[in-house]
């Protein structure tokens, strides 16, 4: 398969109207701070929706749909049994120029390989030199398919796999994979300042970092020399505001003009607001309660499936999506992805979660932890609330939930570390395959420890259907994974949720994703 487009032309979007507006800044209601600015460092929302203004992937998502569109790179070239992926790459792209790094050449293969390299080569010069989590790249298990990057030419790189991946180009158009200058890179290096990739960011995106205050504001401005064409935004700024209910005030006010999602108990208050118009999709994501699969009593399975049983969706719906637009998630991704296991119910029996308790050894229950998301998300508006709904359920069965929760960047690196019994998280796919879900979550390759889910047989069928191109195949693949997953019971699923984005109506040309997330290349204030 053969796909080319031609270099990009400035749309319309940036003739006169948006030239005027330059002098208005535009800014953005973030409801997270950054862990960071290396892509490949990071896997959460608040971090991608950052590193994807700042960075380009050789491929993107032609917003709103899931369809791949050329970026860095202007075509790409799959081989016959997809164990081969070569891409050429676009001449005459510059990486920002900033006060810590001027470019003396344009992007280059090297670029690519560098980033790349990273992930795959633990013994990589600047891996001994900065160590860094790959997170995204580890649970896609890049390490183990990869096997080989080849340099063509200046701008023809191939990736060789170890085994065939049909879903493995859409990989090149997620945040995580924004391309590093590998110039940069051995800067850094020579300096002995690493680390500094991290917080003083160079990419070949749309804006380019200037400044940022933690928890406060990151500012960013339009870079100059974008492959793109120049950008109707001169200065780009994100508001962090955690609380939905201030994002809601500021916008309301013109404070800001577009914010994170929103609660769907919040977009009432914006109803009447002649200023502020609601975006909205039917994203692709979930919500769900992790278990530690190493530590007890969560280790045993019949544990973790009385947990389950014993909670009362319908309760915590109620309370948590008053306006019916959230649906219970019962497998691993939602419903509209092909392969979806119809089959599967969720089960609400208290009665019987206490007699599997007794049968598991704990007649009398036991005492754990239960982590409660300290960020609202579509999927999980109030994870407080939430907890406290469980906490009550539970304690119907004899099992003492005690709540805990941690600042958001913390709260991410002790899970990661299998500090917790159960904690709270959720997932956006932008792909619409069931891989986009079941891989970087639930493959083996993101189980550090044995914390999280590794089954031989659920990660035979979930790799045979990534070498399967046969769709009908794949879905049954899917079908029996999912039935596995739902017997060992890794995730409490909870809800899939429609993602409501306000946006001031002096705002042009903004698109929402499927996962919900954000891009401001040509968008700008009339």
């Amino acid at each position: 398969m053969k796909l080319a487009v031609p270099l990009l032309a400035l749309s319309a979007a940036l003739l006169p109207a948006a030239v005027q507006a330059q002098g208005k800044p535009l800014i953005y209601c973030a409801d997270a701070s950054p862990e960071g600015f290396d892509p490949g460092m990071w896997d959460s929302a608040s971090t991608n929706t950052v590193s994807s203004q700042m960075f380009d992937g050789l491929l993107g998502f032609k917003r709103p749909t899931t369809e791949l569109t050329p970026k860095l790179a202007t075509s790409w070239e799959i081989s016959p049994d997809a164990k081969s992926f070569t891409f050429k790459l676009r001449p005459g792209v510059k990486f920002h120029s900033t006060p810590w790094f001027k470019p003396t050449r344009d992007l280059n293969a090297d670029d690519v390989i560098f980033t790349f390299s990273r992930f795959i080569d633990p013994n990589h010069p600047f891996n001994k030199a900065f160590t860094a989590n790959f997170i995204y790249p580890q649970n896609l298990g890049l390490p183990k398919l990869i096997a080989g990057i080849d340099k063509v030419d200046d701008l023809t790189v191939r990736f060789r796999l170890n085994q065939p991946n049909v879903t493995f180009v859409a990989n090149f158009a997620f945040a995580w994979a924004g391309i590093h200058s590998a110039e940069y890179g051995a800067q850094l290096l020579k300096a002995g300042k690493a680390s500094q990739i991290n917080v003083q960011p160079v990419g070949t995106g749309p804006f380019l970092f200037k400044s940022y205050a933690k928890d406060d504001v990151l500012r960013m401005t339009a870079n100059p020399d974008y492959w793109g064409g120049k950008q109707p935004t001169t200065n780009l700024v994100f508001s962090i505001s955690r609380e939905p209910n201030v994002r809601v005030q500021k916008i309301a006010a013109g404070e800001c003009h577009v914010t994170a999602a929103l609660r769907d108990v919040d977009i009432a208050g914006l109803a009447g607001n002649a200023n502020v118009s609601i975006e909205k999709i039917q994203a692709l994501n979930i919500s769900y309660l992790a278990f530690n699969l190493k530590k007890a009593p969560t280790d045993k399975r019949e544990v973790r499936e009385a947990l389950d049983i014993a909670i009362d969706r319908g309760a915590i719906f109620k309370a948590l999506f008053p306006r019916g637009d959230a649906m219970q998630a019962v497998s691993a991704f939602p419903p509209a992805i092909p392969g979806y296991n119809k089959k599967l119910k969720n089960e609400f029996d208290p009665a019987k979660a206490k007699a599997m308790l007794a049968k598991a050894g704990f007649p009398n229950g036991f005492e754990l932890d239960l982590w409660a998301l300290p960020v609202q998300r579509p999927t999980n508006p109030n994870g407080q609330l939430m907890a406290q709904l469980i906490q009550q359920d539970w304690a119907k069965i004899g099992v003492k939930a005690n709540i805990k929760t941690y600042e958001w960047g913390e709260y991410l690196k002790r899970a990661n570390n299998g500090e917790h019994n159960v904690y709270m998280s959720g997932w956006s796919g932008e792909t619409g395959d069931a891989d986009d879900f079941l891989t970087p979550n639930l493959s083996c390759a993101t189980s550090r420890g044995g914390i999280k889910f590794c089954n031989a047989e659920f990660e035979k069928l979930i790799d045979e259907a990534r070498a399967t191109p046969d769709q009908a195949k794949r879905n049954a693949m899917y079908e029996k994974a999912q039935e596995i997953f739902k017997r060992e019971r890794p995730w409490i699923t909870m809800a899939h949720s429609t993602v409501y984005i306000p946006i001031r109506k002096d705002v042009v040309g903004f698109k929402m994703a499927p996962n919900g997330s954000v891009d401001f290349e040509g968008v700008y204030r009339k």
